[in-house]
């Protein structure tokens, strides 16, 4: 399987001078719901993991730092919704906006090609950092960007201390066999925290952490695939005993176990997680429980969601994220190969 190349167009094509729109009538912005710094805060992700970024890709990260910064409060929280006319809406909180818009700083501090840009995002980044959030997944976001920054930084305190608060947060795989998950339930996004686990514990330092990582990432894994190919967990979560396959699944969750399998793959020896990347990108090729494609070719933007029935064809800007997020680690691992 040869892994397509992503495309950052369509994301340019339903931005406008204040961000990229959440959402989409097919391919067409709906510019009346706005923006938000979640999708903001992923842009930032994926355009600094580009080696050699097009002026598109400069643009939109230069664009996506712009937003995030300005949805950061004085105290290091942020908001998570703007409107057409560039209006903030709502309170600042540290929800999951607050953990990805350091992940996404912590992205820009360590891979930006320019100077002002990794020093602007490090700075906000440093004032985040100094916040705490009570939800395993605002702390699992900001535990990778914390991660990012220690790459390249090492030794630094505020990015130390956030790791480590991540990681009581975070908490314990279960002593079940049969369900080791820390939660009872599987949620959104779930991939993430073994990914904290593992980058929080290479970090700091500490194996026993790396391991209950790789541990709970291969359970997860091995859970969400059925006769060979993804299937992960629905819009609606699952518990054990759950009937599988489960929908309306969402790209998000591909590319979060895809993310997991790669931070994996860099510290350990292991084809499981090669496989892992493999099965992430033919989950949105057509090898899921649909057997449909999950992407558009002509626009190169991601289906929403996937049904029984089908995809979803909108194709909003987070679903467009995952699938390019997902492509990135199959091309490097194309590379790799050959």
């Amino acid at each position: 399987m040869t892994c397509p190349q992503p495309t950052f167009e369509y994301l340019a094509r339903i931005s406008d001078e204040h961000g990229t729109f959440e959402h989409a009538d097919h391919t067409s912005p709906r510019a009346e719901h706005g923006y938000c710094t979640d999708d903001m805060a992923r842009l930032l992700v994926v355009t600094s993991r580009e080696a050699d970024p097009s002026a598109v890709v400069i643009e939109l990260a230069r664009k996506a730092l712009r937003f995030v910064a300005g949805a950061q409060g004085v105290g290091g929280d942020f908001r998570n919704r703007r409107d057409r006319d560039g209006r903030w809406r709502g309170p600042y909180g540290v929800g999951d906006c607050w953990g990805r818009s350091l992940w996404g700083l912590g992205t820009v501090a360590a891979n930006s090609p320019y100077d002002l840009m990794r020093q602007a995002a490090l700075a906000h980044f440093d004032r985040g950092a100094q916040q705490r959030s009570p939800w395993p997944r605002a702390m699992a976001f900001a535990a990778l960007g914390a991660h990012e920054v220690l790459s390249v930084h090492p030794g630094h305190r505020h990015a130390i201390d956030l790791l480590g608060a991540a990681v009581e947060v975070v908490g314990e795989r279960s002593a079940c066999r049969s369900w080791p998950w820390p939660e009872p339930r599987l949620s959104y996004a779930n991939a993430v925290l073994p990914d904290s686990m593992i980058a929080a514990g290479v970090a700091l330092g500490r194996q026993v952490l790396v391991d209950d990582g790789l541990d709970l990432l291969a359970w997860l894994l091995d859970h969400e695939t059925s006769d060979g190919h993804l299937s992960v967990t629905p819009v609606g979560g699952s518990g054990p005993g759950d009937a599988r396959p489960a929908f309306d699944q969402q790209p998000i969750e591909v590319a979060a176990l895809a993310d997991a399998c790669a931070r994996a793959a860099a510290h350990v020896k292991d084809d499981r997680w090669e496989a892992g990347i493999d099965a992430a990108v033919a989950w949105f090729l057509g090898d899921n429980d649909a057997h449909t494609l999950m992407f558009d070719p002509d626009s190169g933007g991601s289906y929403d969601g996937l049904s029984a029935d089908g995809p979803n064809l909108n194709q909003g800007t987070e679903s467009t994220l995952a699938l390019i997020a997902t492509l990135q680690h199959g091309c490097r691992l194309d590379r790799a190969r050959r």
